[in-house]
């Protein structure tokens, strides 16, 4: 079974494939199941037969027991034809030539004359207006027929290769490595990569393969094995002492970066949907579309929390809504504490272009932030880490029973394919309230995370009470700012 993210990413790419379609608008598709291939391969010949069709969608073919679909096959000449592979990157990857290749492979040993090999992909310049797709401007196509001609000369090799490969009884014996992730997730990565223990080197912040493969070689899988003189580089080394010694690494500066900390403080994070196709005037493809921010206030040290809220309610657009709420919640001096202070800063950046009414307002608040990420990253380390900085590894390292596990949604990735289920899809109100109470839950996570972070970190190590939910960190009544509004 596809996991959401998956099934999300499939779902877009269908998405843009359909939408590529209308750049010919009298192509014909060739309909048909998986169980229906052979009324494929006969309809497409039909429609080659047929100077009335200019354009072929799904055009079926197979050759040498290689069968493939074309997303758009289209009539370039009486005789020769333009075969056109649609992706929903905004430029050509290397690994799709090979998909343009073998296609081109197939179809020119059905006999078509392929006259040129292209690639559609989207046009990260194209700007929506937000009334009328312009799809000859929203798509480029790429010619890359001289760009797979190496290709077209090893594909004999390539598929014998392959076709022994599935003619073995057993899987190939391939260690794993890079070629697991890159240039894609395989689909079988947890079938060939065991779950490593959590103090295996591979864990080490910043550690090379190179080095991995050297500690390997010499016998030694566990960080509590390396020896001293073995060289790291800084933050793996500092993660090795501290797995080794068992405890929490602080530099001698940490307090003084701290120190420079001015009050009052508010803590921010912000969530977004990148969606391949723009949605709302102004915006390309995969621009951010800031749906939602959290914003937790500290006056002095020790006092109580203030929190504040935003979330888009519904499928317009929700910009407006979104700095106008942001700028009255987070107005006044003192820093402004990120997680990772690029995407703040570049989602800011966004808006105020967007909507340059608030500019000014915008410079003031990225002039504030205070990025939490790189204190963390070059002042603390705690075995709990295991070799990532991601405040879902730090937070409950530093203060433990405080975590992301166990919550309805747990990252950024679900909390934008939560929000989009929310304002496109026929959901009744009590569904739709689901979600809104776990899209506030994880974001309000996200701020008190950084809030407690810090307290833990100006006590110079003390560890906090274990009760996240203790007198100091509270709430105020009356003070969420909820969609367009400020209510209690």
């Amino acid at each position: 079974m596809l996991d959401e993210g998956t099934e999300a990413i499939l779902s877009q790419g269908q998405e843009v494939g359909l939408l590529a379609l209308r750049a010919f608008p009298l192509g014909v598709l060739v309909q048909s199941n998986h169980d229906e291939l052979d009324e494929a391969l006969t309809r497409t010949q039909r429609l080659i037969a047929d100077p009335q069709v200019p354009a072929i969608f799904e055009a079926t073919f197979r050759h040498q027991g290689v069968l493939v679909r074309v997303d758009i096959l289209e009539r370039a000449s009486p005789k020769g034809w333009r075969l056109i592979e649609v992706k929903s990157t905004t430029g050509v990857k290397d690994y799709h030539l090979f998909d343009v290749a073998i296609q081109r492979h197939v179809v020119s040993g059905c006999g078509i004359d392929v006259a040129a090999a292209c690639l559609m992909h989207l046009n990260r310049d194209y700007v929506y207006d937000g009334q009328e797709y312009r799809i000859r401007k929203l798509f480029k196509i790429e010619d890359v027929t001289k760009e797979i001609r190496k290709i077209n000369r090893d594909l004999p090799t390539l598929l014998e290769d392959q076709w022994k490969a599935l003619n073995r009884k057993s899987p190939p014996n391939i260690e794993p490595g890079p070629q697991c992730e890159d240039p894609v997730g395989c689909e079988f990565y947890d079938q060939c990569n065991e779950t490593l223990p959590a103090d295996h080197v591979s864990c080490l912040p910043r550690i090379s393969q190179t080095k991995i493969a050297a500690l390997v070689d010499q016998g030694i899988s566990l960080i509590s094995e390396i020896p001293n003189d073995f060289p790291l580089g800084v933050l793996a080394r500092r993660a090795c002492d501290s797995m080794q010694g068992g405890g929490t690494w602080f530099s001698g500066g940490l307090r003084e970066e701290l120190r420079r900390l001015k009050y009052p403080l508010s803590f921010m994070d912000f969530e977004t949907l990148y969606p391949a196709i723009p949605r709302y005037a102004g915006m390309r493809p995969y621009s951010h579309i800031p749906f939602q921010w959290s914003v937790h206030r500290q006056h002095r040290p020790g006092e109580q929390l203030e929190h504040f809220e935003f979330l888009a309610r519904d499928d317009s657009d929700p910009r407006g809504g979104f700095i106008e709420s942001l700028c009255r919640a987070a107005e006044g001096k003192g820093h402004i504490v990120v997680y990772n202070r690029s995407f703040e800063a570049s989602r800011l950046a966004e808006l105020a272009a967007w909507l340059p009414d608030y500019a000014g307002q915008v410079e003031q608040i990225r002039e504030r932030l205070w990025d939490l990420l790189p204190i963390i990253r070059g002042h603390v380390y705690h075995p709990g880490f295991h070799g990532s900085y991601s405040i879902k590894n730090v937070l409950p390292a530093l203060i433990p029973g405080m975590m992301y596990s166990g919550m309805e949604i747990a990252d950024g990735g679900q909390a934008g394919l939560a929000w989009d289920r929310l304002i496109r899809d026929d959901l009744d109100e009590a569904q739709k309230e689901d979600l809104r109470r776990a899209l506030l839950a994880y974001c309000a996570q996200d701020t008190l995370a950084m809030a407690r972070i810090l307290q833990y970190l100006q006590s110079a190590g003390t560890r906090p009470s274990d009760d996240s939910r203790d007198s100091g960190w509270g709430r105020r009544p009356g003070a969420n700012f909820m969609g367009r509004t400020v209510g209690s």
